[in-house]
């Protein structure tokens, strides 16, 4: 079967200006640095931004060393995902790329998804496969993303989506800076759900494409993970508030209710979410009732236990 690039007859590794590369670092150097040198390596010879979180290790000033024509954007504080922000607004080509500093795109892969997005005018973000260490294991979102059910009027390249991998994914930047980006408080984890329901409420789509490749190859920084599940259980909270239709956010509020009885971990999500509840309602704007019955397709959020 064809892939992709070959039924588009897509110029794999061409040079063009339509792309643009955001990487975003905080106290990784020698990782940002990796990923600098392999995406200006690439055959698109992209130009590429790196977006700095306040780091304390001389990150900016390393990388002008290193990589004199490469723009830092040094931020004055660590602002975790919407770093991106900056980084997409900085650019001026039409498709920015996301990267974290221990992702990387493989040669061809910037191209082939920027094509798609030229011929698919309603796709506001194409995600694609992630092979993770030296020896390329399947990310296995991948595996979910591949199989996703959701079904759309009109053709895409690929799966549509209901989220996405943002430092494996392509936007198209006026998609992503009409409906404002990734929200500043959300810091990092899970940061995708509210930014991926905005754009579809704003008529976008989003989609996988496998043959799209991008590689991770985890940091050896060490990862708070228990904060991270944290983050990710709050920010859901805060996104049914602000989105969801009132009983399924009483439903995700109840089942959060009755973890934080038995489990210290769930008490502290629950305070952390109760505390930004006034933000969250001051923010509320249901979805339409086509990502609702999108949502449905995956049964996501449960309307009842």
């Amino acid at each position: 079967m064809a892939t992709v690039a070959e039924r588009l007859r897509v110029p794999v590794g061409s040079a063009n200006t339509r792309i643009g590369v955001s990487i975003l670092t905080y106290n990784r150097i020698d990782e940002v640095s990796r990923t600098v040198e392999r995406m200006l390596s690439l055959p698109e010879q992209p130009p590429v931004v790196v977006v700095d979180n306040g780091s304390t290790d001389g990150t900016p000033e390393i990388l002008a060393q290193r990589f004199p024509g490469v723009r830092c954007l040094t931020l004055t504080g660590n602002l975790g995902a919407a770093g991106r922000n900056a980084g997409v607004a900085a650019l001026d080509t039409p498709y920015v790329a996301l990267c974290d500093d221990d992702t990387w795109w493989e040669p061809g892969s910037l191209n082939l998804a920027a094509t798609l997005l030229d011929a698919y005018p309603r796709l506001a973000v194409v995600t694609g496969r992630v092979l993770v260490g030296p020896e390329n294991r399947l990310d296995p979102t991948c595996r979910e993303m591949a199989e996703s059910p959701i079904l759309v009027d009109g053709p895409l390249p690929g799966p549509a989506l209901l989220g996405f991998l943002a430092g494996a994914s392509m936007v198209r930047r006026s998609a992503f800076l009409e409906v404002g980006g990734f929200e500043p408080r959300f810091f990092i984890g899970g940061e995708e759900e509210l930014l991926t329901l905005d754009l579809l409420g704003a008529s976008w789509e989003l989609c996988y494409v496998d043959d799209v490749v991008v590689h991770h190859h985890p940091s050896e920084v060490s990862r708070d993970t228990a904060r991270r599940r944290k983050t990710i259980a709050r920010n859901h909270l805060w996104v049914a508030w602000m989105r969801y239709p009132l009983t399924w956010a009483l439903a995700a509020t109840v089942r959060a209710g009755r973890s934080a009885l038995h489990d210290a971990p769930s008490r502290t999500v629950l305070g952390a979410a109760l505390r930004g509840l006034p933000w969250a309602l001051r923010r509320r704007r249901i979805i339409s009732p086509e990502v609702q019955r999108r949502l449905r397709q995956l049964q996501v959020p449960r309307m009842s236990d």
